[in-house]
């Protein structure tokens, strides 16, 4: 996984806090331009800038991912406020969580959903590479871009 150089990773703290509260992440996958998208509980890794998730590889969106790694998501807030739009679009790197950054992910997911360690499915990751967090609560229009 990446370097953990902060002037590489550190992510806008609005960015961070809004990842780390919610719960959903859609995540689009495509292999020969057959797009598919699918969502899954997730966990935020602060500092590494991982989505964590949980999911069996016999599902499309994990066979599409292993073809190709390039996804894009979105996640949205667990409570909708309709008269202020808030919301992620992403880009990243999906793997399979391996190595310390592996562990560390595994232990954020199972932190946030205790039961899942009962459930069958090897655990993911999103690397982040690009953000753009729209947060109208601020700002009517107000944008967040990140990129690794």
């Amino acid at each position: 996984m990446a370097s953990n150089d902060p002037q590489v990773l550190k992510l806008d703290d609005k960015i961070a806090e809004f990842l780390k509260e919610q719960s959903v992440v859609t995540i689009a996958t495509s292999v020969n331009n057959h797009p598919y998208c699918a969502s899954c509980y997730y966990a935020f890794v602060p500092g590494d800038n991982l989505l964590v998730f949980k999911s069996d590889t016999d599902t499309k969106h994990i066979e599409n991912a292993l073809q190709n790694a390039q996804v894009a998501g979105t996640v949205l807030p667990d409570k909708i406020v309709k008269a202020k739009p808030k919301g992620v679009q992403f880009n990243g790197t999906f793997m399979k969580a391996e190595g310390s950054n592996g562990k560390k992910a595994k232990e954020a997911y199972l932190k946030k959903y205790p039961v899942a360690g009962i459930f069958r499915g090897d655990i993911w990751v999103i690397e982040l590479s690009k953000i753009k967090f729209t947060d109208n609560t601020l700002v009517f229009g107000k944008k967040i871009l990140w990129e690794r």
